[in-house]
């Protein structure tokens, strides 16, 4: 769980994660100004660590895979802790991935209605289907997006894309994902509702922009690695 002022959230997200199947539990917390950290200990969260500065939210998720790696880790789920997806899901996206079927899932907002029927603002979903668009053509995938926070990866994916080359900002995500294509591996996707409120954490309209640029150059730069006419080390495998 990347989290960052999370301290509202925490404990509801924590208390619906089915422990009959997660091993091990790990929050990072990127140097909050609230109590997340306190509120972690005092659940009993087996692994906390904090940032002494803010790394931004792809600093959080390299902390994280990190150390799940280190633990030894089969199976990677990467669930934040603001509620805004719910963890009831993880054992439907472990199924899928302990059986075989998809290395790498995602838990998207797209598939039915659940963005818009949450509450994602209008202007948010419009970029989300233009850039999946986009990023579709780019890659030659039929993903129903690329932009959701709720992934799953097996040890093998973590081991062989170098996630560590990313950006510590928001456009990771999308790099991440780029990798795994490029690397060739399938990516199977389910349905999940989502809640958006307050307390719920979300980039404001200028860093959206900022994301979708990122978004855009990273497409870019996958097709023309993939034609030959550039190399980047992102791409580097």
């Amino acid at each position: 769980m990347p989290a960052y002022n999370a301290a509202q959230t925490l404990e509801k997200t924590y208390r619906e994660i089915p422990a009959e199947i997660v091993d091990e539990v790990i929050l990072v917390d990127d140097c909050s100004s609230d109590d997340t950290v306190e509120v972690a200990r005092s659940l009993g969260i087996q692994h906390v660590l904090r940032h002494d500065v803010n790394k931004g939210y792809g600093g959080n998720q390299k902390t994280c895979y990190g150390k799940a790696l280190q633990l030894g880790a089969d199976i990677v789920i990467m669930l934040h802790p603001d509620y805004q997806y719910t963890p009831q899901l993880i054992e439907s996206i472990a199924y899928m991935m302990a059986n075989g079927l998809y290395p790498v899932v995602l838990a998207s907002r797209i598939l039915g209605n659940g963005a818009l029927k949450g509450g994602m603002p209008r202007y948010k979903y419009i970029f989300n289907r233009c850039l999946t668009w986009f990023q579709n053509v780019m890659t030659g995938q039929k993903l129903s997006e690329y932009h959701t926070g709720y992934r799953a990866f097996t040890r093998e994916v973590l081991e062989t894309v170098p996630f560590m080359r990313n950006s510590d900002d928001f456009v990771f995500d999308n790099q991440m994902l780029a990798q795994i294509i490029y690397a060739d591996y399938d990516i199977g996707e389910i349905t999940c509702p989502t809640k958006y409120f307050p307390e719920a954490s979300s980039i404001n309209f200028r860093r959206s922009c900022r994301y979708g640029f990122g978004v855009l150059r990273t497409s870019l730069q996958f097709r023309l690695q993939k034609w030959h006419l550039g190399r980047f080390d992102i791409f580097d495998l």
